[in-house]
């Protein structure tokens, strides 16, 4: 008798990444089988995770760790992490560790707290030389990220939600996207895996949360069931799109620049605003703005500078960076 339907789809999805992992991850002879790790916060998700990954690794000659996140937010956090580190042990995974973190205040909490978490996964990913890190991210998850995007009006590139994979070299794989939160809980609970259910995930305060627990429920009784799984089509849709809006602003970045690597207004304003706005945006990093800081509102701004010029001056962004318009030129420097 074969697995439990759950614990059977964790692990097809899970040895599916791990194959990928293997085709991408070209070693010389003689170097040690590959490293994955799994980020556990010890809640379903990623505990069944972690379960899929210790199980399927060492039958694909990659070696299986675990690292867990303290974030310090919760009294008895260090206690909590070490018995997750425990939870991995007995799963046969090794290296496993616990990392504590300082959250700081930038971009509110949630934002905090994740600029922390991926900060600590990427030292440790490079401490111990894993190929990848996978997360235990959900269609549910994925979800809720198209509708904060959305309400942020902050494109369609933030429409596309999570990447399967993201990260410097593709280093994070999110194997579940594709399977709803309800599946990996399942397959917890027939493996008799204990979990641990994140307080914060039900506190109000957080913005997920009141869309996990108000605003998804509340569209799923008026629109009916399958909410969650068409939100997660429309970001798989507008990566696509978003994908391919980004590849045609590379190539048309060269085309609007004179020969002292200027942006040509007139060149810019030929472009579909689509595309214009893509080059602005990647200028405006170039120049030193954080790409987490600047918002759709910035770059209508400086957009204006092309498409409705009347003499108006400097556009000030995120990082002390200035955009504006000089004899038919965009300049955006460091202010």
């Amino acid at each position: 008798m074969g697995p439990h339907p759950a614990v059977a789809a964790i692990r097809l999805a899970v040895r599916r990444v791990l194959h990928d992992i293997l085709t991408d991850h070209t070693r010389p002879p003689g170097e040690s089988s590959p490293l994955v790790l799994v980020a556990c916060s010890g809640g379903a998700d990623s505990m069944a995770l972690a379960s899929a990954l210790a199980f399927e690794a060492p039958k694909l000659g990659i070696r299986a760790g675990g690292i867990t996140v303290d974030h310090g937010l919760q009294p008895g956090s260090d206690l909590r992490a070490d018995d997750v580190v425990s939870r991995l042990v007995e799963l046969g995974m090794t290296p496993v560790e616990s990392l504590a973190v300082t959250v700081g205040r930038d971009g509110g909490p949630e934002a905090a707290a994740r600029d922390a978490r991926y900060a600590a996964l990427d030292a440790a990913a490079a401490r111990h030389g894993a190929s990848a890190v996978l997360l235990g991210h959900t269609r549910d998850d994925q979800a809720e990220t198209v509708l904060l995007g959305l309400a942020r009006g902050s494109g369609i590139r933030s429409l596309s939600g999570m990447a399967a994979v993201s990260g410097a070299g593709g280093r994070y794989r999110r194997p579940f996207l594709h399977l709803d939160r309800q599946t990996a809980r399942k397959a917890c609970m027939v493996q008799s895996l204990p979990v641990w259910d994140d307080p914060h995930n039900a506190d109000p305060a957080y913005t997920r949360s009141r869309l996990r627990h108000e605003g998804l429920p509340a569209l799923e009784k008026a629109l009916g069931k399958g909410v969650v799984e068409a939100l997660a089509r429309t970001a798989q849709l507008s990566r696509d799109d978003a994908d391919a809006l980004d590849a045609w602003a590379r190539q048309a970045e060269a085309s609007v620049r004179d020969t002292a690597g200027l942006l040509e207004c007139a060149k810019l304003y030929a472009l579909p605003p689509a595309v214009r706005r893509r080059i602005l945006r990647r200028a405006a990093i170039e120049a030193g703005a954080p790409a987490g800081s600047l918002f759709a509102r910035h770059i209508e701004e400086v957009d204006r500078l092309i498409t409705g010029w009347r003499g108006q001056g400097a556009i000030n962004l995120p990082g002390k960076v200035v955009a504006q318009r000089q004899g038919g030129r965009l300049v955006i420097r460091q202010g």
